[in-house]
């Protein structure tokens, strides 16, 4: 005879006004400036606006750039969240700390940073420059790299999660039978942390999307070549404030379908 598990406890009855008011207050602060944005969208022009031009050109170059950054933060973040959680080494706690920096750094501080290191006479830009004749800075390649820059953490933190809690006996098994180091990795470590990557992409490349101050900073804010979307609403906002309102409400209906379609990762519930 089996015994039925257990159900959390929930507490029944009215809750109480200590809390119940605050709480209401919060939603009230996190929900109404997005319906705000709702209530004040040109909806009958909305088809229009979003055909202008100038708005398709930065959703085009948002979209590229973010899937450029994704696809390097997984070719740099994987590997690098796999030796964070397999290996052992001194000052393993400072290297996580310090790749995790960027998810607390203002971004603005990112984009110097960048600048300093790769701008044209930076410490690594200036060689780039007069060696291999690459510059980065004011670029589309320089919103890749501002891009990867900021989202990259997500990505690493994620992979990293998915490894510790993944079930080493699989690959220890793949080991016994004579597989080498990276066939494991390809056929055992990455398809059992998948759901992991994908997520960690995900959030990454949203996260990329809606870059903008290491991107005005190191990249610059040049229609067609480096304005992304962010940029296009911060200066649709001085000269068309409309255009700036279907911007944003794009760049919200993406980060509303990203939540939504992680919502079992972040809460555990479907």
């Amino acid at each position: 005879m089996t015994r039925s598990r257990r159900r959390p406890h929930r507490s029944q009855g009215r809750p109480p006004w200590l809390l119940l008011l605050p709480a209401t207050l919060g939603i009230a602060f996190l929900v109404l400036p997005l319906a705000g944005l709702l209530v004040r969208a040109p909806w009958p022009t909305m088809a229009e606006r979003l055909a202008e031009p100038q708005v398709l050109q930065a959703l085009r170059l948002s979209l590229v750039t973010a899937t450029l950054a994704t696809l390097a933060c997984l070719l740099l973040g994987v590997p690098l969240a796999w030796l964070l959680a397999r290996v052992t080494f001194p000052g393993r706690r400072l290297l996580r700390a310090l790749i995790t920096v960027p998810l607390v750094l203002p971004p603005v501080v990112g984009g110097v940073a960048l600048l300093l290191v790769l701008g044209r006479r930076g410490l690594v830009g200036q060689w780039l420059d007069e060696t291999l004749g690459v510059t980065l800075p004011f670029t589309t390649a320089g919103v890749v790299v501002a891009e990867a820059f900021v989202a990259m953490p997500f990505l690493v933190i994620s992979v990293e999660g998915a490894l510790r809690a993944a079930d080493t006996r699989l690959e220890e098994a793949a080991a016994t039978l004579g597989a080498s180091r990276m066939t494991v990795f390809r056929r055992v470590t990455l398809p059992l942390v998948a759901p992991g990557v994908l997520a960690g992409a995900v959030l990454c490349w949203a996260r990329a999307l809606g870059e903008f101050g290491a991107t005005i900073t190191f990249a610059g804010n040049f229609p067609g070549q480096t304005q992304t979307m962010p940029l296009a609403v911060y200066l649709a906002l001085e000269t068309e404030p409309e255009a700036a309102v279907v911007l944003s409400l794009v760049l919200l209906a993406v980060s509303v379908a990203i939540l939504a379609s992680l919502r079992d990762r972040w809460t555990g519930t479907a």
